[in-house]
């Protein structure tokens, strides 16, 4: 089998984008505000992979969400959720006996917190088998988070071996640390995210998420870079200011839009699936960083993980603007739910 990594590039993926890993039941006050004040809550869906592919299919690219889910009500209305957005979701398998995850989101005014009912879910049963099967083997690129590799043992065991030797599909890795998970685990966070994330072809992290794990080694983009000098790209992202890929062409900087952010949660997923759209298009990596911001923009103005991206001609227009207009442009209007939204509760 040939080795798809190519240094400082990505082959053409041949085939649709696979995205590996758990997706649960998502809670939310309504309105949004402190959960502990809530009289009322909204049902929704959250996972980092599923976010991927969802926005990857509003792209137009052909993608796969694979995974587990409780044979339940919940990993049922799950499944039918993501594959609303036109996502593949044939390599879902029903466990009869693990249940669906589920998680509870509680705004505040430091942010929003999330607390999470996930331990032995059906997605924490996954492991390296999963990568026989078709929905990946037959992937032409595969999309990877370290909160899979938080999950459980043979979750990581799935991860690495996703990352480990040849492999004949190039392999995105979002590093996506959530310290709660990595609680009592085996080995510290930042020494199996940084071993992970060497081993990627393509890299997304948090500029501030880097410096958590690795401290004053993470300062800067550039001391990124230095720690992780094998991925072929690797995207650093400084929050709401600019995001810089590394690739063969070079260092690449675009400044974020300005954007009146409603919930923070799913941008991060939402800029990884803007910046693969393109780069599997083969689109140069300032355009790429340019759909990466658009997409999460959309995250960042809806009160779900998921938010309705601006039109094809707007989106066009702001890729091919120039620098000026680039960085005039600004995101006012709350967005509104891409998807019908489930019943108060």
């Amino acid at each position: 089998m040939a080795d798809a990594r190519v240094s400082g590039t990505l082959p053409a993926p041949r085939g649709p984008v696979a995205c590996v890993g758990e997706t649960m039941a998502a809670m939310a006050p309504a309105p949004l505000g402190p959960l502990d004040a809530a009289r009322r809550l909204t049902l929704d869906v959250a996972g980092a992979e599923s976010n991927v592919a969802c926005y990857l299919a509003d792209h137009g690219v052909s993608a796969r969400w694979v995974s587990a889910l409780g044979d339940d009500p919940l990993g049922r209305m799950v499944r039918e959720r993501v594959a609303a957005f036109g996502v593949d979701v044939s390599g879902v398998r029903f466990d009869p006996v693990r249940p669906t995850g589920l998680l509870f989101k509680d705004p505040g005014r430091d942010g929003t917190h999330v607390h999470y009912y996930r331990r032995d879910s059906a997605a924490a049963g996954l492991g390296p088998g999963l990568l026989a099967q078709d929905a990946v083997r037959t992937a032409g690129l595969l999309h990877l988070t370290g909160i899979t590799a938080a999950l459980s043992p043979s979750c990581h065991d799935l991860v690495r071996a996703a990352l480990s030797g040849t492999r004949a599909r190039p392999v995105s890795f979002d590093v996506n640390h959530r310290a709660a998970l990595w609680t009592g685990a085996p080995e510290p966070a930042a020494d199996v995210l940084l071993s992970l994330a060497r081993r990627a072809d393509i890299v997304f992290v948090g500029l501030d998420e880097a410096q958590n794990l690795w401290g004053t080694a993470a300062a800067e983009p550039d001391d990124v870079r230095a720690l992780l000098p094998q991925p072929a790209a690797l995207i650093v992202k400084d929050g709401g200011r600019a995001a810089t890929a590394y690739t063969e062409s070079g260092r690449h900087t675009v400044p974020a839009p300005r954007v009146d952010v409603v919930e923070p949660v799913g941008a991060g997923d939402a800029f990884a699936a803007g910046y693969l759209a393109a780069t599997v298009r083969g689109d140069h990596p300032a355009r790429a960083l340019r759909l990466g911001h658009l997409t999460a923009a959309s995250a960042l103005r809806a009160t779900s993980d998921h938010g309705p991206l601006p039109s094809p001609e707007a989106v066009e227009a702001l890729l091919a603007a120039d620098d000026v207009a680039w960085t005039a442009a600004a995101f006012a209007t709350p967005a509104v739910p891409s998807a019908p939204r489930g019943p108060a509760v």
